[in-house]
């Protein structure tokens, strides 16, 4: 009688484990699903002015966003740090408005990526702006990125007014 009391308690605890491993399993793959959930917007590099309104980007949430700098839309406010200048994909241009240093290769044309956020009345305001630094290189991911919204233009095409790039 003893034998089999005994045999009782070792498959209770064998199935005590079992479902203790089941338990942590099942905790760790639900952890797991709800980090790559929350972090699923950050996978990417960036945004293009075409996605933002895709996405529907609310308000305040922090993004990156990427493009060329359009023709003609390059302005400094009277206090001397407030640039103000529209990020395009060739589809869809986005109003900017950065206080800071721009870095050095910063100028109308040139592929940037700007940190930051939309505020309510639908301008992307900056907290850092970064610029391309080769002329002929850009990275596969960009480049897929902005074919994938513009068409297969290059970057010098991104630079051209939003209806122009439309017109055309």
């Amino acid at each position: 009688m003893s034998l089999m009391a005994s045999s009782r308690r070792k498959g209770s605890r064998a199935r005590q484990r079992l479902i203790l491993f089941l338990a942590a399993f099942s905790f760790l793959a639900v952890a797991a699903a709800l980090v790559i959930f929350a972090l699923r917007d950050n996978f990417q590099f960036f945004v293009t002015p075409s996605q933002v309104s895709e996405r529907g980007i609310a308000p305040g949430q922090r993004i990156r966003l990427g493009g060329a700098v359009e023709h003609g839309s390059f302005t400094r406010a009277d206090d001397g740090l407030t640039l103000h200048f529209s990020i395009t994909d060739g589809v869809a241009g986005l109003p900017v408005r950065y206080k800071g240093l721009l870095p050095d290769l910063f100028r109308e044309g040139q592929c940037v990526i700007a940190e930051g956020a939309l505020d309510e009345g639908g301008i992307f305001t900056a907290t850092s702006v970064l610029a391309k630094h080769d002329e002929n290189y850009v990275p596969p991911e960009v480049a897929a990125s902005m074919a994938q919204s513009g068409g297969g233009m290059d970057c010098s095409d991104f630079a051209q007014p939003a209806e122009e790039a439309r017109a055309s």
